[in-house]
């Protein structure tokens, strides 16, 4: 039997003994009211922690993913205060946390909104209207042919506009969700992080695994202050550079590929490759056909530079480092070249140029770009010039700097292998597709407010060039960590290394907290690079076990004896068999993708929503190992399940519609566009981004 918040811990009875009770029974008073024991001393030794709602709690907010962290990090950490939407108690007790994720799991299977059919309900059914049909035919009269079943079953009431949690009642659940009831107080709504203004859903691995490093008392201050826009810049008194040549920031052919650059034939090393790869060109119109170059590098090799040509210290190791930005307007053809501004690695501007479209021009997006009719009324320069003083000046040893330098390449319908792009060494912290804005990381990293003109006089693009160097000259004197994450954020892992463990628990002299990830695949890729323990997993059977493993510290060299203090683990079958993970960017992504829509019978389950019977048999699975996690942990345990998100799939098909639009808007007319984008399938996406972030949680002290 399951062993729930509920259940008798053991000091209950000296609970009971403290309210006036011996063995049950409440002694009474000759008035006849129960009588007050004697304040006595608590004694910390021997309580029992625990992890409680209040009714008399006033909830502002659905809990946040962060404050799950949050409450982890206060119970093995001590870090912050206490939190305010939960009531923890001997919380110092407390001797380890599991954290769950079980995507998939919804609101509405407990309230009844998602049915969840039995095998032996829809058997029933089936058979019922088989009858009917038989009765129908010998008799004459109709019949629905569906199981209505005399009392239905009152189910839970969760309401969307509601805060608080809701307590689980067995006799309220469906058949497959009922052992959660006797692990778990309460269904707790959950809030998925996400921008509202992008529409966007971020990722609730890292609210949970990455934690924001504390701001400084003058990062507060500057917080505060209302006058202050854009970023807080970032703070450089406790960072230790690590200088680094520029070369270790030029993309890599994946790096390429992912940001949409049209790849120089150098990257391709046999002529079968380079064949393949001009046949796409071809059919893409981005040929030498159509107008396009290479810049004239025959192979990668080409571009290294001896080592004795290379003086001490130097962060350009030899390489000539030419940084670029142009400005682009809107034409019958598509998006055309209006200006190329270079300047080199010492600040000096090599070219400034506008350039006359070949084609009618349709728009001058002179808010962006600053051209206008008029200065482009005797401009005589064509693209051909601009590409034939480029093919001159960009040699094997040059590195073209920019931001989003890929756009800049199309416009100038030329292709080159060495890139070094701004948007891609300053990651955004969500990871691809976004991107942060020049103007972003100028005002974060650099302090430097640039493109104030914009929606007036447009772009400067030597203004936007300078920025460029600068920040890549800041990221070879700083390293490669530098505006990355791991800059302005942290690993759980590295904040729970900093807290000691408890006395009793240290073996060897002093010791510090341990984290494990227990997840498919090879977790020590992502989020689990810094975790003491990473246990890689095929299927959720794996899940169970790792976490096990982890926890016990069993056949585990790198856990420390009994095992490690924190784990994060995730189930995926139901996910999977939901149709809900649908990203397969890796050959070995989709192969566990592909192992989890394989049901417990060996039969591979169809791609998509999973419904009746099948349904139900995963979730009662997924529960099923839910329940067995929990009773593999030992006492005074942390147990945290969270889903992660509500239903993305509404949310995944409108940002691809959307992406899709803005792709064909660049180049093509309204009335030839395959996808239009309106205020109505703006709301559409507002609202399914909204519903996709509703998650649901469960918190108790086993």
């Amino acid at each position: 039997m399951l062993k729930g918040s509920n259940a008798t811990s053991p000091d209950s009875d000296a609970v009971n003994q403290e309210n006036g009770e011996e063995d049950g029974w409440q002694k009474i008073g000759k008035n006849g009211r129960p009588v007050r024991p004697e304040k006595r001393a608590k004694s910390s030794k021997g309580s029992y922690p625990a992890i409680t709602h209040s009714s008399h709690a006033r909830i502002q907010n659905r809990v946040r993913i962060s404050d799950l962290q949050t409450l982890a990090l206060y119970l093995l950490a001590d870090d912050g205060p206490a939190p305010q939407w939960i009531s923890c108690q001997h919380h110092h007790a407390v001797k380890k946390v599991v954290v769950l994720m079980v995507p998939g799991l919804e609101a509405a299977m407990f309230d009844g909104k998602i049915p969840l059919e039995s095998p032996q309900l829809a058997l029933e059914s089936f058979e019922d209207g088989a009858k009917s049909e038989s009765a129908e035919h010998s008799t004459g009269s109709k019949s629905s042919g569906k199981h209505q079943p005399d009392v239905p079953q009152k189910r839970l009431h969760i309401s969307p506009d509601d805060y608080y949690p809701v307590k689980l009642k067995s006799e309220q659940l469906p058949e497959p969700l009922k052992p959660l009831a006797a692990m778990f107080p309460h269904i707790w709504p959950v809030r998925t992080p996400g921008d509202e203004k992008t529409m966007r859903i971020h990722s609730p691995m890292q609210a949970m695994l990455s934690a924001s490093i504390p701001l400084t008392p003058e990062e507060k201050l500057m917080k505060k202050d209302k006058r202050h826009k854009g970023p807080i810049p970032q703070n450089n008194k406790v960072w230790k550079n690590e200088r680094t040549a520029i070369t270790e920031y030029v993309a890599s052919l994946p790096e390429l590929q992912e940001n949409e650059y049209v790849i120089h034939p150098a990257w391709f090393t046999t002529g079968e490759r380079q064949a393949d790869a001009l046949a796409k060109r071809k059919a893409a119109k981005q040929s030498a056909d159509h107008g396009w170059v290479d810049t004239n590098v025959s192979r990668l090799e080409d571009g290294e530079v001896p080592e004795k040509e290379i003086e001490s210290g130097s962060i350009t190791a030899g390489r000539n480092v030419i940084t670029m930005d142009c400005e682009m307007c809107r034409t019958e053809e598509g998006t055309e070249l209006t200006r190329i501004s270079l300047v080199s690695w010492d600040g000096a501007i090599i070219m400034d140029e506008l350039v006359k479209p070949a084609s009618q021009i349709t728009d001058y997006l002179t808010a962006y770009s600053g051209i206008t009719q008029e200065l482009l009324q005797n401009v005589t320069t064509s693209l051909s010039d601009i590409q034939a003083r480029l093919l001159e000046l960009i040699t094997p040893r040059t590195i073209l700097v920019g931001h989003s330098l890929n756009s800049d390449m199309n416009a100038l319908k030329m292709t080159h292998p060495f890139i070094v792009d701004t948007s891609i060494i300053y990651p955004h912290a969500r990871g691809p597709p976004f991107k942060q804005s020049l103007k972003w990381l100028s005002q974060k990293y650099l302090s430097r407010e640039i493109q104030k003109n914009h929606g007036q006089t447009g772009h400067d693009s030597n203004e936007d060039a300078r920025a460029c160097l600068d920040l890549v000259r800041q990221k070879c004197e700083k390293g490669p960590k530098w505006g990355t994450s791991e800059a302005t954020t942290e690993s759980i892992f590295k904040r729970l290394g900093r807290a000691p463990r408890p006395h009793h628990l240290q073996a060897n002299g002093e010791e510090f907290r341990s984290g494990a990830v227990v997840d498919w695949g090879d977790p020590s890729r992502g989020y689990g690079a810094l975790a003491r323990v990473a246990i890689g997993c095929e299927n959720d059977a794996d899940v169970v076990a790792g976490i096990k493993r982890a926890i016990e510290g069993q056949d585990l060299d790198e856990a420390p004896a009994g095992g490690v203090d924190f784990v994060w683990g995730r189930l995926r079958e139901l996910e999977a068999k939901r149709g809900w993970w649908t990203r397969s960017k890796t050959d070995d992504n989709a192969e566990l993708r592909d192992n989890a829509m394989v049901s417990s019978s060996g039969v591979k389950d169809a791609a998509g929503e999973a419904s009746g019977p099948a349904l139900y048999e995963a979730v009662a699975k997924t529960v099923g190992d839910i329940a067995a996690i929990f009773e593999s942990l030992p006492p005074c345990t942390a147990f945290m399940v969270y889903s992660g998100t509500g239903d993305p799939r509404e949310t995944a098909r409108l940002q691809a519609m959307q992406q899709q639009y803005r792709k064909e808007y660049q180049i093509k007319k309204w009335d030839q566009l395959s996808v239009k984008w309106t205020d109505r399938e703006e709301q559409a996406l507002r609202k399914a981004c909204w519903q996709a972030r509703d998650g649901i949680g469960f918190v108790v002290v086993k």
